[in-house]
């Protein structure tokens, strides 16, 4: 069994593509469920606005791609020129790069962090998570540690709720002026709005298709709520709107925007949609004093502390390089169990055999200095009855290769004078 690492990310495939492969939260446990039951071993799916990538065991890897087609109803030449697969070392290596920031958008964000570790949580409860995986992960999640502990892969990280504000930055003078909309309640639109409430915005409004969770983060930030079903008649009253919901379909369309704009007599209006499949309509883009940005966008506003994350990156890559092969040592070690256990199931059969013997003759009466030293003689005849058979019986090079490992197995050269 091997691992492999299948997917699609911002470098190979552009928004249209990637939103077409994603997986909600809803989707997850039983597309995992579904991955194992047709061809893999082991399996968890990462899916951000970024990457859909499936981690996983098995035999038949080709497998996989024609599932994660076949899953979202597409064709696999529609997805095929996007896709690549990692093998083993490669595999593992790119789990690590992935989940220490190396591979993101924005050069060390640490949001990915925890989307790994939720990826890992969804499989060990859709119970697609085994020993292999498992490892894979906790390794995973010690090796971005290290990377983002002992090198400076996070100094000045832009990350996307910061570049968020660095787009509405760009169109409006003082952010302080504004008044800021979150449609959505998750983990990226708290980060957004911790980065705009430090800009001291004019106001804060949180809507959510689940008020609780909207209450919740709003007491955070001293903001207020709005149901979701009110988003369209009270849009025209924010300057900034920022969308990341789970949201199959748009929530956000052409003619909400088109009447907030009438009732805000065309003054500007910044709209970032971090969702993946989008949350705000396409067509929105090409409205005049609308500046829509969606996640690729986000790519331009990297520029600050670069060159230090730059720098950072040859250190980080060589962690990850020994990381990789200390997993692959535990890998190459857990294969060699069943022959370990065999070894030692053998070995106590033969103890098992001569011990017999020995109580039988103690038994009978025979000495008990004569019964040890053939208990220990008797033994010793039959663990190396194997080995020297089969070093008696090579020839050439093979015998000479055997030669060397029993020495090393017996340590036969270590012996002092």
């Amino acid at each position: 069994m091997h691992l492999f690492a299948l997917g699609l990310n911002h470098h190979t495939a552009p928004l249209a593509i990637r939103e077409r492969v994603a997986f909600g939260p809803e989707r997850l446990l039983t597309a995992l469920k579904d991955l194992t039951g047709r061809c893999a071993k082991e399996a968890a799916i990462l899916s951000t606005c970024n990457r859909t990538e499936v981690y996983f065991s098995t035999q038949e890897p080709d497998a996989a791609a024609d599932w994660l087609a076949r899953y979202h109803s597409l064709s696999l030449s529609e997805v095929a020129p996007y896709l690549y697969t990692y093998p083993d070392r490669d595999a593992v290596r790119h789990v690590f790069r992935v989940a220490s920031g190396l591979d993101s958008m924005v050069l060390g964000e640490p949001q990915i962090l925890g989307q790994v570790k939720e990826a890992m949580r969804q499989a060990e409860e859709a119970g697609t998570l085994g020993t292999t995986l498992h490892k894979l992960f906790e390794r995973t999640f010690s090796v971005a540690k290290e990377v983002r502990s002992t090198t400076a892969i996070g100094a000045n990280v832009v990350s996307m709720a910061a570049a968020s504000v660095h787009l509405a930055e760009r169109i409006f003078e003082r952010m302080s002026d504004q008044r800021v909309l979150f449609i959505g309640a998750g983990e990226m639109i708290e980060l957004c709005a911790a980065h705009f409430a430090g800009t001291g915005p004019k106001q804060i409004t949180i809507a959510n298709r689940t008020p609780e969770r909207a209450t919740a983060l709003a007491e955070r930030f001293g903001a207020d709520t709005l149901r979701l079903d009110l988003v369209g008649e009270l849009m025209h009253k924010y300057d900034v709107v920022v969308s990341c919901t789970a949201s199959r379909l748009p929530i956000v369309g052409l003619g909400m925007v088109e009447r907030a704009l009438k009732a805000r007599r065309h003054r500007p209006m910044v709209m970032v949609d971090l969702a993946v499949p989008r949350d705000i309509e396409r067509e929105v883009e090409g409205l005049d004093d609308i500046f829509l940005y969606t996640v690729d966008d986000l790519a331009q506003v990297v520029a600050s502390g670069k060159e230090s994350r730059q720098a950072a990156v040859l250190e980080a890559e060589s962690i990850i390089e020994e990381r990789v092969t200390g997993f692959f040592n535990w890998l190459e070690a857990r294969n060699t169990v069943p022959t370990i256990r065999a070894l030692r199931e053998e070995a106590d059969r033969l103890r098992q055999q001569e011990l017999e013997r020995a109580m039988r003759r103690l038994a009978r009466g025979d000495s008990v200095d004569v019964v040890l030293e053939s208990l220990s003689h008797g033994l010793t005849n039959k663990l190396l009855h194997g080995p020297s058979h089969y070093l008696n019986h090579a020839e050439g090079e093979e015998r000479a290769r055997a030669g060397e490992l029993i020495g090393q197995i017996f340590k036969l050269g270590d012996r002092g004078d």
